[in-house]
């Protein structure tokens, strides 16, 4: 027989919750990090948002140092967005371009190299994004490149793997350098660094070693997407946050998460990914997110997938004082 799976096994009590992380952050900051404050850099997104209330919560906002750090590609919703949130909040907060660093490091130059060589007529007027295939039908993931030219023409065009790998890498270096951002300011007020990736995120290796996956401490790393809109309702953030869309705000295209990484819309992944960890046989997908057997263990295949090939993300530096742990 199968095991029923009910949206509900995402439900939580949000305000015990609230509680028990902002007591956990106030513990953290006085007995391990020894901080006198946070830093969070906030997006407009969900996540930066619950994690800089939460962090509000905890050491009051006096003591939270917010940046909203756009660049280029970025929308000009997300920093408003963010600004509005740290308004909301009472934080402290600076806004830094960091599209000249950018420029001058040769992110941009980088990317559009490899973009050229898949698609020769490329200018830097385009508007372009990177999106997956492959893992919701059971095969091996793969990339395309899409474009949007001035004109209206579009281009949906599949990438070899050199040139995936070098556009991925150029756009790294803008989560490296927000970081980067965010350690000089830490290091200034002797505040420790937040990061914001969810259980979804953080499980699935959706985050760039060294960029948005370095921080001090991550308050929301243990909850599912579906949990942190909980939390942002409860929070009563503004509207424009506490409802906004996953995105990756990478590439000049509007890109939805599903469409660079995961299999399905985060809240069917949720859901995937809590059965997974629970035991269920994949066939329980089926029901609630309307999945064909095969599709549902193509579902289930992705998620160890990613979980193996992302583990180096996890790892602390190897050394032979400690080294690697046998397969």
């Amino acid at each position: 027989m199968t095991a029923t799976l009910d949206w509900n096994v995402l439900d939580i009590d949000p305000a015990a919750e609230v509680e028990r992380i902002v007591a956990w952050i106030r513990a953290a900051l006085a007995q391990t990090l020894h901080r006198r404050g946070l830093v969070v850099a906030i997006s407009g997104g969900v996540d930066s948002s619950v994690c800089a209330a939460l962090a509000v919560r905890a050491v009051g906002a006096a003591r939270v140092y917010s940046l909203i750090l756009p660049e280029r590609d970025s929308s000009g919703r997300s920093a408003r967005d963010a600004g509005e949130l740290a308004a909301h909040l009472g934080v402290r907060v600076q806004t830094q371009d960091i599209a000249p660093a950018l420029e001058a490091i040769g992110c941009y130059r980088s990317r559009d190299e490899a973009v050229r060589r898949v698609l020769p007529d490329y200018r830097e007027d385009w508007r372009i994004k990177v999106v997956i295939a492959g893992g919701r039908e059971g095969g091996i993931n793969h990339f395309r490149l899409v474009a949007e030219a001035p004109d209206g023409r579009h281009f949906d065009v599949p990438m070899a793997l050199p040139e995936y790998l070098q556009i991925v890498a150029a756009t790294n270096y803008k989560q490296r350098l927000r970081k980067t951002i965010e350690y000089h300011h830490a290091d200034r007020l002797n505040y420790a660094v937040v990061g914001t990736p969810n259980r979804l995120e953080y499980d699935q290796g959706f985050f760039v070693k060294n960029g948005d996956g370095s921080a001090d401490l991550k308050p929301i790393a243990h909850l599912y997407k579906s949990q942190v809109y909980a939390l942002a309702r409860y929070l009563e953030l503004p509207e424009c946050v506490a409802t906004a869309e996953p995105t990756t705000d990478t590439y000049s295209l509007a890109q939805g998460q599903d469409e660079f990484y995961f299999a399905l819309p985060w809240r069917s992944m949720d859901l995937a990914l809590w059965a997974l960890e629970h035991d269920l046989p994949s066939a329980a997908l089926c029901g609630p997110l309307g999945l064909s057997p095969g599709a549902a263990e193509a579902v289930y295949a992705d998620i160890r997938a990613k979980r193996r090939t992302t583990r180096y993300l996890h790892l602390p530096p190897l050394s032979l004082t400690s080294p690697p742990a046998m397969p």
